[in-house]
């Protein structure tokens, strides 16, 4: 009776809810295309990366846009995990034309398919990737760099957090994609290694008093880190 009734009201909550979730971010992601667009001057590399990342089941398109509009106050971009490289042409076409992007990857079937796109381009020459392991790489970088995006090995996350506060500039940004791990954050214990590493590092971030850190619930959830000034 009541019980039932209850049961079908929650149901009834819980899917509009989730319907009205998923309609604000349609109406999310179309609002941010459009507006990528229209600032976008012609560019024949991103305009086909775009078209060959939507044959692929990966949410890059949007989450990307939103790193474009950090990135126009910056000059120098580091970028820890290129895959593809959309988003190191979405940051290179909002940097100034003196600006750089320097960005690692340790695949080199992913880096030749990325080179094609930067040679077609218009920006595609900001941008320089470091082959091998991001690690190594970023040991022997001197920095400073505006902003900082990583987005590869998980298990390494929070070697890349504490390497990047030596490398962000004084009034740059760190960003940290998958935060969220589709909800596995919330799981104790942990259901894989991948996911304590993650849960690790958002207790560092939470705890490490030199910096100010924002949780960005887009996606997978992207941590947003300036050091404190």
């Amino acid at each position: 009776g009541l019980v039932d009734m209850a049961d079908k009201g929650r149901e009834v909550v819980s899917t509009t809810s989730i319907c009205a979730r998923r309609d604000a971010t349609r109406r999310e992601e179309q609002s941010l295309r459009l507006l990528a667009r229209e600032r976008r001057r012609d560019d024949d590399g991103l305009d086909h990366l775009e078209a060959f990342i939507g044959t692929l089941e990966v949410p890059v398109l949007v989450v990307s846009h939103d790193r474009e509009l950090l990135a126009r106050y910056a000059t120098s971009v580091l970028e820890i995990g290129m895959f593809t490289g959309y988003s190191a042409l979405c940051f290179a076409e909002v940097l100034p034309a003196e600006g750089t992007v320097l960005t690692c990857e340790i695949d080199e079937e992913s880096a030749a398919l990325a080179r094609q796109y930067f040679a077609r381009s218009p920006v595609g020459s900001k941008i320089e990737v470091r082959m091998g392991p991001a690690l190594d790489t970023i040991r022997h970088l001197k920095g400073p760099f505006d902003l900082i995006f990583i987005d590869a090995d998980k298990i390494n996350y929070v070697n890349y957090y504490r390497r990047a506060l030596d490398l962000v500039s004084p009034r740059g940004l760190i960003l940290i994609a998958n935060v969220l791990w589709g909800g596995d954050v919330l799981k104790q214990p942990a259901p894989d290694e991948k996911t304590a590493v993650i849960q690790e590092l958002n207790r560092v971030v939470s705890a490490d008093p030199l910096v100010t850190a924002v949780l960005v619930t887009v996606r997978d959830g992207i941590l947003v880190i300036r050091l404190q000034s």
